[in-house]
């Protein structure tokens, strides 16, 4: 009787045992399903192991190895790398953006009147640059090659947001004797010199080498100023004729935020600051590009609350300069902007394309 009790207490054990191990191995299955599904995580490695076109001054580690499949790059915006705060202050800025003007057409829709579509057009413009910019700092460090396309992309985004930016500041944003002043040029030559600014960058990033000389930094800037100053100006004129005047315009508030913003963005862009100071310290957190990176969402987010409340303000003045057809050719000119951009970055993609496989690379 022990004895079969004995065996019977051994069965019970060893089903007992069977049973946590099946229990066990249902329990962890979800955990090798994510592992078959979600790439392995690289580790990053420092400066001295990617090529010198990716290199950042004084960022020493925290960079992402090349050459890695497509979809680790796209997985790297959840892992901590030197770019991932690149990634997700654009991409939030996006989300924002466009959660905001949802709330916004909810209770002053644009359609589907030729009013609306300047500002449509303005909300495409920064969801573009923003887009691109992601997409931008998520995937060039696969490659030589996808370095250049991917930053081509970015530039791409940055002309189109500055003629959108432009379009939004002339219908909704200029007083009437700015318009009258600037109307026969202003937008040709915002298109003209957004071009000009995506080529400026294209043709500085691929034609100079790291470490990169002070004569790119003015061929990538000098055109991107002169379209900002352009821009701009009806903003300028509008803030100094409201402060002389001491009128109480909202939208001045903001105007005037969205300039000091940006002046302070383009100073993070210009000048590497804080790493330079601290080499090494701010590789993964706060080294310069992140924060000009923040400063000009914030820009973007100030800039669209001012051109909503114009949006909302200044119709009678919009209506009374008339000419719908030249409402029309303006925002379709920002389509011609994109297909002439893109176009030249292809053009110059097939350069490298060609320089890197003479290089076997």
């Amino acid at each position: 009787m022990r004895c079969e009790m004995k065996l019977k207490n051994s069965l019970g054990g060893h089903m007992a045992v069977s049973m946590v191990q099946r229990l066990s191995s249902i329990s962890i299955s979800p955990q090798h399903l994510l592992q078959e599904v979600l790439p392995k995580v690289t580790s990053t490695v420092r400066e001295c192991h990617v090529p010198q076109l990716f290199r950042e001054p004084y960022i020493h580690s925290g960079y992402r190895p090349v050459h890695q499949e497509w979809k680790y790059y796209a997985f790297s915006l959840f892992q901590q790398h030197n770019e991932v705060l690149n990634v997700w202050t654009h991409l939030v800025a996006a989300l924002v953006l466009l959660t905001r003007f949802r709330a916004f057409l909810a209770t002053a829709s644009p359609f589907p009147t030729v009013y609306g579509l300047p500002l449509c057009v303005f909300i495409v413009a920064c969801v573009t640059y923003l887009s691109c910019s992601v997409l931008a700092h998520l995937f060039q460090s696969r490659s030589e090659l996808a370095h250049y396309s991917f930053y081509f992309l970015d530039y791409v985004g940055v002309g189109a947001y500055q003629y959108g930016s432009a379009l939004a500041h002339y219908y909704y944003c200029t007083d009437p004797g700015w318009y009258q002043l600037v109307r026969p040029y202003f937008l040709p030559a915002a298109a003209l010199l957004g071009w000009l600014s995506c080529m400026g960058c294209c043709f500085s990033k691929m034609h100079y080498q790291r470490p990169y000389p002070f004569r790119r930094k003015v061929c990538q800037v000098v055109p991107s100023f002169l379209a900002y100053v352009l821009d701009i100006s009806p903003i300028v004129h509008r803030i100094a004729t409201c402060w002389s005047a001491g009128c109480a315009d909202e939208a001045i508030r903001y105007h005037a935020l969205q300039i000091l913003l940006f002046l302070v963005a383009s100073c993070f862009f210009s000048y590497p600051f804080p790493e330079m100071y601290f080499p090494g310290s701010c590789d993964i957190v706060g080294h310069g590009h992140q924060i000009f990176h923040a400063f000009l969402a914030l820009c973007t987010l100030t800039q669209l609350e001012a051109v909503l409340l114009d949006y909302g303000s200044r119709q009678d003045m919009f209506v009374a300069r008339g000419g719908e057809d030249t409402v029309y050719v303006s925002c379709l000119t920002f389509a011609l902007l994109i297909l002439c951009s893109g176009s030249s970055a292809l053009c110059l993609r097939a350069i490298v394309k060609h320089r890197l496989r003479k290089r076997g690379l």
